[in-house]
């Protein structure tokens, strides 16, 4: 079945394609995969789309619709841009903390367009006293209210809030400077959860034990900070390898994800099994040779081989060949990022100006690499733009 898509994909990239690497988006495997997404979400749960999982404008704008979102979560300032002017109602979460220069620069660049749209919300993610009293003397500075967001540490233990010691100082320095800062919520991402050798701990185990180091937060925030208390809080959570444990059971409301609705082979999990991948890279072959013929080794020319050596436009991409099957990189040989070699297996019909088909391992390291998404949808290709920053 699968072969038979990538030999209709390279006829219609004869005809169509651009002659050179193509980042392929199968449209009707993506609607698939935000219809099954759709159908899981509780209500409790508001989903809100990572950017840099999704770069596209046109990607996002479809996520959007189908999911009835404009919360968004960015990691990147020229992202943020994008999303502000193109969404109106945005709320966007930022998904790391920005240097407080990044933040300067920022606001100084924004548009007197977007610094009119209240209806657009930022939350500026917040790691430790220190960088929240930065961003303290920017709101003054700029003689405004900033949001902020804690980011809470709920066992993947990359920065963050790590004891009530902490969280308390952070929700102090707020609360009395309620003119400048403005507490929208926390943020506890819990990739650690799918990613922890099952002989350390069960997926379920840490999921609960992470959920549970959330409510902790939760609790303290409204027993000592009843002022800082509001339905309206951001409570976030997830990313795409825990999907299907919020969908089932969380303590937050707020629920991020992005790179399984493309299901890039980073996100073949269990739990995601019923998704599909929707994106693949397309690249032209330059040559095809009898065998691979390995500089140095001449002597095993005369060898019997099971592999034709092809080269291919472009590779060294974060990806994995999946068509022709058995295709792989030569391990003598080595790599290129401009003409890769490929063994191929001898008795595969594939001859130069044919294509060959790579599966991403990630969106967010792929989509960036090229200007356009070519969306394949009833034999034709659209063409939506890429964020190449």
């Amino acid at each position: 079945m699968q072969s038979n898509y990538f030999q209709q994909l390279t006829q219609e990239l004869k005809r169509q394609g651009t002659g050179t690497p193509q980042l392929i988006l199968d449209l009707k495997t993506y609607q698939r995969n935000l219809d099954y997404v759709q159908s899981k979400l509780p209500a409790k749960l508001k989903p809100r789309l990572v950017v840099k999982s999704l770069a596209s404008i046109q990607l996002l704008k479809l996520a959007s619709e189908k999911l009835n979102t404009q919360r968004f979560m960015v990691f990147h300032l020229p992202h943020l841009l994008e999303i502000i002017g193109t969404f109106q109602q945005a709320d966007i979460l930022l998904g790391k903390p920005m240097p407080i220069q990044a933040v300067k620069h920022f606001y100084q660049t924004l548009s007197d367009q977007n610094k009119a749209n209240d209806q657009v919300i930022i939350q500026w993610l917040i790691d430790d006293v220190e960088r929240l009293k930065q961003y303290l003397q920017l709101a003054q500075s700029l003689n405004t209210c900033l949001n902020v967001n804690i980011e809470i540490d709920v066992g993947l233990h990359r920065g963050g809030v790590q004891t009530q010691q902490q969280f308390i100082a952070l929700m102090k320095l707020i609360q009395h400077n309620a003119a400048y800062l403005k507490l929208s919520g926390l943020m506890g991402y819990d990739a650690h959860v799918a990613k922890l050798p099952k002989i350390l701990k069960s997926p379920d185990k840490s999921y609960q034990q992470s959920q549970q180091m959330y409510q902790q937060y939760k609790s303290i925030l409204q027993r000592k900070f009843p002022d800082l208390w509001h339905e309206g809080l951001c409570f976030n959570g997830g990313g795409s390898p825990t999907f299907m444990q919020h969908c089932q059971q969380s303590v937050c409301n707020d629920l991020a994800f992005g790179s399984m609705l493309l299901k890039p082979s980073d996100f073949d999990l269990e739990n995601l099994s019923a998704l599909s991948c929707a994106l693949w890279i397309a690249a032209p072959i330059l040559k095809v040779l009898p065998c691979s013929q390995i500089p140095g080794l001449e002597l095993l020319n005369y060898l019997p081989h099971q592999y034709k050596a092809v080269f291919i436009y472009g590779g060294y991409w974060r990806a994995d060949y999946i068509y022709p099957e058995k295709s792989r990189p030569h391990v003598l040989y080595g790599r290129s990022s401009n003409q890769e070699m490929l063994q191929v297996p001898m008795q595969c019909d594939i001859h130069v100006d044919d294509y060959v088909f790579l599966r991403p391992t990630q969106s967010e390291a792929l989509i960036p690499q090229f200007d356009q998404l070519y969306v394949y949808v009833e034999g034709k290709f659209l063409q939506w733009q890429t964020f190449r920053e």
